[in-house]
C-alpha cells in the first residue's frame, strides 16, 4: 500500500506482528479506534450548530445539512463500499477510508463557507463509509470463529464510549477552542490510525468475485436510502412541505422495489443473491435496526422532556448512562453469561432487559437517580443484544462476503438511528396539540416510550426467530447457501 508497490495492492504485516500471539486483537484494536472516532464524530457535531449559525449567518434549516448530508451519503455508500472491499481488499479500502476521512476533517476545519463545509462533509462521509463497511468484517475475519461475538462486543463497547464522550467533549471543545476544533481533533488521530492499519491489519485472504460493478443497483439503492432518510427527517421536523415528505416516501418505496428487481436479475449484483434469498438474514438485520433505534431514541427524548437544573451539561451526564451501560455489557457479557448460552437466548435476554426500562420512561418526569438507573439497565440489555445479533449476521455467509455483510449491518444502524430520531421527535411534537391528554411533555414521553417499547419487543421477536430460521443460532444454513452462491 505504501512504498514501491502498487497503491492498489494490500501489503502484508511485518513478520513480528503476524507471528505475535495477540496479532488478531491488535487488528481488533485498530478497528475499535475507528469505531470510537466514528461515534465520537457523529455525536459531537450537533453541538456545533449554534456557533456555525452565528459565524455563517445561516438558519438552523441550513446548518442541519452539515449532519444530514453526512448521514445520507454514509448510508447510501455502505453497501457499495462493502461489495468493492470484498472484491479489492478490506484492509486496502479501510486504510484509504481513514486517509479520506482525515483529509476531509482538516478541510472541514478550515471551510470558509457553509456550502463548502457541507461539501467537505460529503467527502468525509465517503471516507466513513469505507471505514464502516469494513469495520465489522475486519473484526469477524481477524479472530477465530469462537471469539467473534467477544470481538464484536469489544467493538460495540468502543462505539459506546465514543457516543458517551461525544457530547461532553464537544461542549468543552466548542466553548474553549471554537467549533472548528471539533474537526481538527480527527486529524492527528486519523494520521496515527492510517499508519496503524498498515502495520496491524491482516491482508484479505478470501475475495468475492468482482465482475462488473452494479452501477444501476448502486444508483437505485442511493435513491431509495436518500428518499427514505429525507422522508424520516421531514417527519421528525425538517423544514419541508407535507406533500414533499409524502412524495419522498413514495419514491423511496418505488426505488427500493426497483432495487430488489435489479438485484435479482443482475449477473453481478451489489448485494449477493444468497443474501436476497435469506429471510434469516433479513430478520437479523431488522433486529439491528430496532437495536439502534432503541439506542438513539432516548438520546433524543431525554433532552426534549427533561429540564435539568444544571443545564445541558447535566443532561449530557445523565444521558451517558445509556452508552456506558451498553459498553460495559458488550465487554462483560461473555464473562458473566454461561459460555454455552447461544446467540438466540442472549438476544432474547438482551431484548427483554432493554424493553422493560425503555417502556418505563412513560412515567417521566422521574427523579434523576431513577432515570440514570433506567437508562443504564436499557444500555446493559442492548449491550447483550447487539453483539449477539451482529454475530448471527456475520456468521450467515463466508468470509469472502464479510464486508458486504458489514455494510448491511451499518446501513441498518444508520436507518435505525434516523428512524429513532424521527419517530421520537414526531411523538414529542405530536403531543403539543393534545392538551386533553395532559401536559405536552408528559404525553410526549408516553408516546415516545411506547415507540421504544414496541421496537424492543420487535428486537426480542427477531431473536426468537433465529433458531427457527436456521438451526442453533441462525447462521449455519445461510452460511452454506452463501458459500454455494460465491463458489
Amino acid at each position: 500500500m505504501f512504498g514501491n508497490r502498487s497503491i492498489l495492492v494490500e501489503r502484508a504485516r511485518p513478520d513480528a506482528i503476524r507471528n505475535y500471539r495477540g496479532a488478531a486483537w491488535l487488528a481488533v484494536g485498530v478497528v475499535c479506534f475507528g469505531a470510537f472516532m466514528g461515534q465520537l464524530d457523529a455525536s459531537i457535531v450537533t453541538l456545533t450548530f449554534r456557533p456555525m449559525q452565528l459565524e455563517f449567518g445561516a438558519p438552523l434549516a441550513g446548518v442541519q445539512w452539515v449532519s444530514l448530508i453526512y448521514l445520507l451519503t454514509l448510508v447510501a455508500l455502505l453497501a457499495p463500499m462493502g461489495r468493492i472491499s470484498d472484491a479489492r481488499g478490506r484492509k486496502l479500502i479501510y486504510s484509504y477510508g481513514f486517509a479520506a476521512f482525515t483529509l476531509a476533517s482538516a478541510a472541514c476545519a478550515v471551510a470558509p463557507s457553509l456550502h463548502l463545509l457541507v461539501a467537505f462533509r460529503l467527502v468525509q462521509a465517503a471516507g466513513a463509509a469505507m471505514l464502516q463497511a469494513n469495520s465489522v468484517a475486519l473484526v469477524a475475519t481477524s479472530v477465530p470463529e469462537s471469539a467473534i461475538r467477544r470481538a464484536l462486543g469489544v467493538q460495540a463497547a468502543a462505539q459506546a464510549l465514543g457516543l458517551a464522550l461525544g457530547p461532553t467533549l464537544g461542549g468543552i471543545l466548542t466553548e474553549t477552542a471554537g467549533w472548528r476544533a471539533v474537526y481538527w481533533i480527527n486529524v492527528p488521530v486519523g494520521c496515527v490510525a492510517v499508519v496503524a492499519s498498515r502495520y496491524l491489519l491482516p491482508r484479505t485472504r478470501q475475495f468475492c468475485p468482482g465482475g462488473h460493478f452494479d452501477w444501476p443497483g448502486t444508483a437505485l439503492l442511493g435513491l431509495a436510502t436518500t428518499c427514505l432518510l429525507l422522508a424520516l427527517s421531514a417527519a421528525g421536523g425538517l423544514s419541508m412541505p407535507g406533500w414533499a415528505g409524502a412524495g419522498l416516501a413514495v419514491m423511496a418505496v418505488v426505488a427500493a422495489a426497483g432495487f430488489a428487481v435489479r438485484e435479482r436479475s443482475a449477473r453481478f449484483p451489489l448485494v449477493p443473491h444468497a443474501f436476497l434469498r435469506s429471510w434469516r438474514l433479513a430478520v437479523a438485520l431488522a433486529g439491528a435496526l430496532c437495536g439502534y433505534l432503541m439506542l438513539f431514541g432516548p438520546l433524543v427524548l431525554i433532552p426534549q422532556v427533561l429540564a435539568a437544573p444544571g443545564g445541558e451539561v447535566e443532561v449530557g451526564l445523565l444521558l451517558s448512562a445509556l452508552p456506558l451501560g451498553f459498553g460495559l455489557a458488550a465487554l462483560g457479557a461473555d464473562a458473566v453469561l454461561p459460555r454455552g448460552l447461544d446467540n438466540r437466548y442472549r438476544g432474547v435476554i438482551g431484548g427483554c432487559i432493554s424493553t422493560i426500562p425503555l417502556g418505563m420512561l412513560a412515567f417521566m418526569p422521574v427523579p434523576d437517580t431513577w432515570l440514570v438507573l433506567l437508562l443504564a439497565v436499557a444500555g446493559v440489555g442492548l449491550g447483550v443484544f447487539v453483539p449477539a445479533n451482529n454475530t448471527v449476521i456475520m456468521r450467515s455467509a463466508t468470509p469472502a462476503s464479510a464486508a458486504a455483510l458489514g455494510g448491511l449491518v451499518n446501513m441498518a444502524r444508520g436507518i435505525g438511528t434516523t428512524l429513532g430520531i424521527a419517530l421520537i421527535t414526531l411523538a414529542v411534537h405530536a403531543s403539543a396539540g393534545s392538551a386533553a391528554a395532559g401536559p405536552p411533555v408528559t404525553h410526549g414521553a408516553r408516546l415516545a416510550a411506547v415507540v421504544l417499547a414496541v421496537a424492543g419487543a420487535a428486537a426480542t421477536l427477531t431473536a426468537l426467530a433465529w433458531r427457527t430460521a436456521s438451526g442453533r443460532d441462525g447462521s449455519v444454513p445461510a452460511r452454506e447457501e452463501a458459500a454455494r452462491a460465491v463458489s
